[in-house]
């Protein structure tokens, strides 16, 4: 069974309201200004979580070559990883990387 479904669309960030466009290199999973997701896939692209709560992110990771931004869903409290991209903003990265949760 396929783990990941390629889904990279534009959307409004439910937390700071921006528009948020496509990444165009991968999926896009969560905002670029203020880093926030929503809890809506099990499998990434899926949208079969009907949680539906916002990610807010906790922290931050060593991953690889990059790093991962550390969730905490606000509805549910499920703990979710998501690789960055490559236009986050590296102020609240940075801030992420000395908080703990």
């Amino acid at each position: 069974m396929k783990k990941f479904n390629m889904i990279d669309e534009e959307f409004i960030c439910e937390n700071c309201k921006k528009k948020v466009d496509k990444l165009n290199y991968t999926a896009r999973d969560h905002c670029p200004n203020c880093l926030y997701s929503k809890h809506v896939d099990i499998n990434p692209g899926d949208r079969a979580n009907k949680c539906c709560g916002l990610l807010v992110p906790v922290g931050i990771e060593k991953y690889k070559n990059t790093y991962k931004i550390i969730y905490k869903c606000s509805k549910c409290g499920q703990i979710h990883k998501n690789i960055m991209a490559s236009d986050d903003n590296m102020e609240k990265i940075i801030d992420l990387s000395v908080n703990n949760f």
